[in-house]
């Protein structure tokens, strides 16, 4: 990185503090939504600073990921509640009607792993990501006529294309433990992370050229972090940079290293750095752009929301 060169990122500030953050996402009228996943909830934060629960654990289905679809609805990953009896499932929000619908709850009648981030393209056709599920939820340990009996048999990534139809389109190998998703602004670019914490595992951001149908082609590593902590959640800006929520602050008992410091790191379309801005929380898990002009990012880190304000457009909220 050249420290010459015009910084994309200003220092990133608090702006709330709550619990295990995920999932940051900021409509048109500039509120943020964003989830707890320990705490079963999604959250708002809207212009003034106002903080309130908008979705409560009786309903939130232990909510990661999440990402605005070109209605402005509000789509959800969630890894599914043993103690509702409710799978691991993609779900939609009528933001002016409060109005909930499943998009997904399995596959070929097997249960999801759990999914983790969300992508959107400007057709409205979906891709998430379906990992493995967070080491602090309960375990599905019974069936139900809800909860399918068997699990999807590897972690992949879906694409649900706007007419509904659901297609694995990276799998059984393809992909070890995707986290994090994202578009190129052509959208001709699937991004996707590996996010394996044991001492062997795959800490990388792969990149996947996609067919006119959406579907991946050659894979390229843009960015490997290992031996430190892999990236979670990222964003895109205008230009195609890659704005990657990674690294460690303080060791929490894996095979992950502090070579990788907590922050946002900013890498361009071919992988090469080009800045970083440190995040004051143990580990950091998610970034969105908002703001009137789309220069406002918007980082989960632990317990606590920031922002920081960036010189480029993001390609999309």
């Amino acid at each position: 990185m050249d420290e010459k060169s015009e910084r994309l990122l200003t220092e990133a500030t608090p702006v709330s503090t709550t619990c295990w953050l995920e999932g940051p996402v900021c409509d048109a009228l500039q509120n943020i939504y964003f989830t707890d996943v320990r705490g079963n909830r999604i959250l708002r934060q809207d212009r003034d600073g106002q903080l309130t629960v908008f979705r409560g654990p009786q309903a939130a289905n232990y909510p990661n990921g999440q990402a605005l679809d070109p209605q402005g609805r509000l789509v959800t990953c969630e890894e599914g509640d043993p103690e509702t009896n409710t799978p691991p499932r993609l779900t939609r929000t009528d933001l002016e009607t409060n109005a909930v619908e499943v998009l997904a709850d399995n596959f070929e009648g097997q249960r999801f792993c759990g999914p983790s981030d969300v992508a959107i393209d400007r057709k409205g056709n979906i891709y998430f990501s379906d990992g493995v599920r967070p080491f602090f939820l309960a375990p599905f340990t019974s069936a139900s006529s809800r909860v399918p009996a068997t699990v999807v048999r590897s972690p992949s990534v879906f694409r649900l294309n706007n007419r509904g139809v659901l297609k694995r389109i990276l799998g059984d190998g393809d992909v070890l433990q995707p986290n994090g998703v994202a578009l190129s602004p052509d959208e001709r670019t699937l991004y996707v992370v590996e996010n394996d914490i044991s001492e062997v595992g795959t800490r990388q951001l792969r990149s996947f050229a996609l067919t006119e149908e959406g579907l991946p082609l050659d894979r390229e590593i843009l960015v490997e972090f290992s031996p430190g902590r892999s990236a979670d959640g990222l964003a895109v800006d205008v230009d195609g940079n890659l704005y990657v929520a990674a690294g460690l602050n303080r060791l929490r008992g894996t095979a992950e290293t502090l070579a990788t410091p907590a922050g946002i790191h900013v890498f361009s379309p071919l992988g090469e750095k080009i800045d970083f801005i440190p995040v004051f929380e143990d580990s950091v898990t998610n970034v969105t752009f908002g703001g009137n002009d789309m220069r406002d990012l918007y980082i989960t880190a632990g317990k606590t929301l920031f922002k920081a304000r960036g010189r480029l457009k993001g390609a999309r909220r």
